[in-house]
């Protein structure tokens, strides 16, 4: 079995709040800021490598990508595999903590993930008119 599906597997036995895919979208996001948004890094590691992302960015950073990747729909898929406010973020990210499959630094805490932005209208559709302001 792979290194990486065992101690998720066993996570998802012990706490049953998240989808699995929930926790793989974290991941997924944590690069897609890293690699796609080129947010700011120190030279402390939460995921991979020499980058580190705050709480906070790493939030936005899912905000952004489950726009990407769901549109419209990014609230309601989010909400089907258990993840309702950003405080759920952070529940999945020390999860990942935990079983060693991300990281944190000595300054990093899980509070850093609560109330980050409104949920309810986080994902709420943004429309902008070009051209003309006429009807």
């Amino acid at each position: 079995m792979n290194d990486d599906i065992l101690p998720i597997a066993e996570l998802l036995k012990q706490d049953q709040r998240f989808h699995h895919d929930a926790y793989q979208f974290v991941r997924e996001a944590l690069a897609y800021a890293q690699e796609i948004l080129k947010m700011p890094h120190q030279p402390v590691s939460v995921g991979e490598g020499d980058r580190h992302l705050t709480g906070q960015q790493l939030c936005e950073a899912i905000r952004q990508y489950a726009l990407d990747q769901f549109g419209f729909m990014a609230k309601t898929v989010l909400n089907n595999w258990g993840v309702f406010s950003t405080s759920d973020f952070g529940e999945i990210v020390y999860n990942l903590i935990r079983i060693k499959q991300m990281k944190k630094s000595e300054s990093d805490r899980r509070e850093d993930f609560d109330d980050v932005y409104e949920f309810d209208t986080a994902f709420d559709p943004v429309f902008e008119l070009s051209g003309s302001d006429e009807l």
